[in-house]
């Protein structure tokens, strides 16, 4: 491990000396105390990509866009990638021909892994950030997403993703917070402070443009087409990444703040249930490209500590009249159950097609890139 990053111990807080991250390289649980505002300045230059698929979120795109050239410091590059839609990447290329937004068309597979590698590829510069299209970027978002790439150790930073529901504003009073990734949102569970993390929420991440170009960018046969509920894209990339370069660590930044949109069928008990069950079938896919022990570090900590923990909290609020929550206990279990349900799913469909569940697959080759990216 380099000297930007030491191992503390499991105990060691980060803290900050000078220009250099000190910090416990294996504390990735939640409780670690450095704030924002205490990081050093960010490296210049970052491309900001957003994939779109549909003209019913036009809206939420344009919304999106906005928020990122509100930034301050702003972005060098601001790319809109379309996927797979004609139609929408005429209409793009027509409304923000005098915005500062390049409109590229999708030419990876159709999906969101395709597009975001479409994004990477042209990225021309040294740190690449991800926003959905049904995001909106809060003020100095992009300054502290950013900022952890002083260290030359950090390959990958995410920040925090706030729902927005629909109609009252209200979230649904079944739905367990434990969950809230169910809606691409930041659940409870995570870090509430800057911590290493696994992987970034897709919806609100950062990578270094150069290395995930060489590590192959995202696998495309993982992750959402459309809108079907599938996705771990984000997992499995982070995976490679850190594995590519020994004492390297993703960093989850809460300050680095989005708010995300949340529609009407993602609140309704049959799209929970499918999304968990197409989590499982997901991870399922990461598991045979990263291993288990890697693919399934978070999931076995929320299922050994964090849910028990929500249980036992949904149980004491039963006893004290709180009549919702058993509907959220009720839905912890279904959630827990379906997602596990698509892991072995997915796990006997893959044994099948290989015709062994331990077949390695081939590592990726590098990602051909559209665009030189500048130095940093």
């Amino acid at each position: 491990m380099s000297q930007e990053i030491r191992d503390l111990g499991e105990a060691g807080p980060p803290v900050l000396g000078g220009e250099t991250w000190l910090l416990g390289a294996r504390d990735v649980a939640p409780g670690t105390t450095r704030a924002a505002d205490d990081l050093p300045s960010p490296p210049s230059g970052v491309t900001v990509v957003v994939c779109a698929y549909t003209e019913r979120r036009w809206a939420q795109t344009r919304a999106a866009l906005e928020s990122v050239l509100r930034q301050r410091p702003g972005p060098e590059q601001v790319l809109l990638v379309v996927d797979h839609n004609p139609g929408l990447a005429e209409r793009a290329s027509r409304e923000l021909a005098d915005a500062g937004v390049t409109v590229l068309e999708s030419s990876g597979t159709p999906g969101l892994s395709g597009a975001r590698n479409t994004g990477l590829a042209a990225a021309s510069q040294p740190v690449t950030v991800f926003l959905d299209d049904d995001a909106e970027a809060r003020p100095g978002w992009l300054e502290s997403l950013v900022r952890p790439y002083s260290s030359g150790e950090v390959v990958a930073t995410g920040g925090h993703v706030q729902p927005r529901w629909p109609t009252d504003g209200l979230r649904p009073r079944w739905l367990p917070p434990e969950f809230d990734w169910v809606v691409g949102c930041s659940y409870r569970g995570l870090p509430d402070t800057v911590s290493v993390v696994r992987n970034p929420i897709g919806a609100n991440m950062s990578l270094r443009t150069a290395l995930a170009r060489q590590v192959g960018g995202f696998d495309d046969t993982v992750g959402r087409v459309g809108s079907n509920p599938r996705g771990c894209e984000e997992t499995e990339l982070s995976i490679r990444l850190t594995a590519s370069r020994p004492g390297s660590a993703v960093f989850y930044v809460p300050e680095a703040a989005v708010d995300h949109h949340v529609t009407e069928e993602r609140i309704q008990l049959g799209y929970f249930l499918r999304r968990c069950w197409h989590e499982g079938m997901s991870k399922a896919d990461v598991v045979r490209l990263a291993g288990s022990a890697a693919g399934l570090e978070r999931e076995r900590r929320q299922t050994v500590v964090v849910i028990p923990a929500a249980l036992i909290r949904e149980l004491r609020g039963l006893v004290t009249g709180d009549a919702a929550a058993g509907r959220r206990m009720a839905a912890a279990v279904g959630g827990l159950s379906a997602a596990a349900g698509g892991y072995l799913a997915g796990r006997v469909r893959l044994a099948v097609r290989r015709g062994s569940r331990d077949a390695v697959p081939a590592a990726r080759p590098p990602l051909e890139s559209a665009a030189p990216v500048a130095e940093e």
